[in-house]
């Protein structure tokens, strides 16, 4: 490969390992990523591992619940700043296991960090990354793990500013649905009590609706819409927002005239929706700022864990409420 680039072996070398103690000019480095492409060159993963002290693979569990476009878009962002500072993600599948048990399944993969969405690890898992090499443990949910570094999410947060907006619209027959999917508890729960929180003392009433993501659920809870005698609903997000708000139109409900709707997750489509879909916009950390954490606890990792709160929310009212 140095006779192909026209370069010494030690020059390849600081090339290929991205050393940053050496200068090397950008058309020398282009020769050499020119030849390594041409010869089929692969660099060898565990054996940088070796050289560096520890691999450069960022562990991010799969999610143990539906996710959604919101969830996924994050994701992207977060890998492509992650590739920026040359750590490589992988998405792991629990198959069946969660928790300090899985735990043990990924520190199996020696990961330099590792990224935990959602509830469930606890500070056993934490230590059991550790010894295994983790140099940085991050978990994203509602509350710290002892030993990791913690992104704080309110999720009672966005029930809560979905209720104020329908309660200073004057509705005081609040539905909220409650997603029967497995693994949503997490989240639903704690964006009805939001908007419990919201309505206390206004003398508003809320009524909880289980309802699964299909058009048959929803059409038999439009059905029953009559009765319940609400005037406002907040979905849960926008996914289940457009189903439901579907749903009731074809069974004659005006919206919002009869029923006001929102949703969360400031999606594309509920702006195309006809009436336009009021929703709970949430701020969730930018792929940037999460990278440039991991990265800092990688580099120092007797750092002592902090913990960060991320996720924000604020109401963008359209039409539909």
């Amino acid at each position: 490969m140095a006779r192909l680039a026209g370069v010494s072996r030690a020059t390849v070398s600081y090339v290929l390992n991205k050393a940053t103690a050496v200068r090397i000019s950008e058309p020398t480095r282009r020769r050499v990523h020119a030849a390594a492409k041409e010869l089929g060159y692969v660099p060898h993963a565990a054996a940088r591992s070796l050289r560096a002290g520890h691999s450069r693979v960022v562990l991010m569990p799969a999610p143990g619940f539906p996710a959604g476009p919101l969830y996924h878009r994050f994701l992207g962002d977060l890998q492509l700043a992650l590739g920026r500072l040359d750590y490589t993600v992988v998405q792991y599948g629990s198959m069946g296991v969660d928790g300090d048990e899985a735990a043990r399944a990924w520190a199996e993969l020696r990961p330099v960090a590792v990224l935990v969405p959602g509830p469930g690890l606890g500070p056993q898992g934490v230590t059991v990354l550790k010894r295994s090499g983790a140099r940085a443990v991050v978990t994203l949910g509602p509350r710290p793990v002892e030993g990791a570094h913690a992104l704080l999410m309110d999720f009672e947060a966005v029930g809560h500013r979905a209720g104020s907006h329908l309660a200073e619209r004057g509705r005081r027959r609040v539905g909220v649905v409650v997603p029967e999917e497995e693994g949503l508890a997490a989240f639903s729960a704690p964006r009805l009590a939001g908007v419990r929180r919201a309505l206390h003392g206004t003398g508003a009433a809320v009524t909880e609706l289980p309802l699964a993501y299909d058009e048959e659920s929803a059409a038999r809870l439009a059905a029953r819409w009559p009765g319940l005698g609400l005037d406002a609903v907040f979905a849960y997000n926008d996914e289940y927002a457009m189903l439901l708000m579907r749903a009731l139109q074809d069974a004659g409900v005006r919206i919002p005239a009869d029923t006001a709707v929102i949703g969360a997750d400031d999606l594309m489509l509920g702006r195309l929706l006809r009436p336009r879909l009021s929703t709970v916009h949430i701020d969730l950390p930018s792929g940037r700022e999460l990278a440039e954490l991991v990265d800092r606890a990688v580099r120092s990792p007797g750092t002592a864990p902090g913990t960060h709160e991320v996720l924000g929310a604020r109401v963008v009212p359209r039409d539909s409420s």
